[in-house]
């Protein structure tokens, strides 16, 4: 079992940069792997981007590569997402979840543990 809490969100204007943070707490984190995800109003959850849990492999939505990173570190039991060149479309409610399968894949239905989520809002 994993729990989960991000934080970081908040107000920033178009082409700042935010670093959102997901620290977990649990015996098994170090091999979960790790997925932002986020919903913005009126839409449905859709994938940002994923870590396996040795960090080795990463995945994007298309929307964001190039601009969001994700990195992890299993010694303070946190992930991030880096968060460049932002855009109002960007603005949403931002989740981590927690994939026991350790892959982090776009795939939602592979994530059992979630956090509460962040709110990041970027003004034009």
């Amino acid at each position: 079992q994993v729990q989960l809490e991000e934080s970081g969100g908040g107000l920033v204007q178009a082409g700042g940069s935010l670093r959102l943070s997901c620290v977990a707490s649990g015996r098994t984190f170090s091999i979960t792997g790790i997925g932002w995800f986020r919903q913005a109003p009126g839409k449905e959850r859709e994938f940002v981007g994923g870590i396996s849990w040795n960090g080795i492999n990463r995945n994007y939505a298309d929307s964001v590569k190039g601009r969001f990173t994700i990195s992890r570190d299993n010694a303070k039991n946190t992930v991030y997402l880096q968060m460049n060149s932002l855009k109002p479309g960007d603005t949403a409610i931002y989740y981590c979840a927690g994939d026991p399968y350790g892959l982090g894949s776009d795939r939602e239905p592979s994530y059992d543990y979630w956090g509460q989520g962040t709110q990041v809002t970027v003004s034009s």
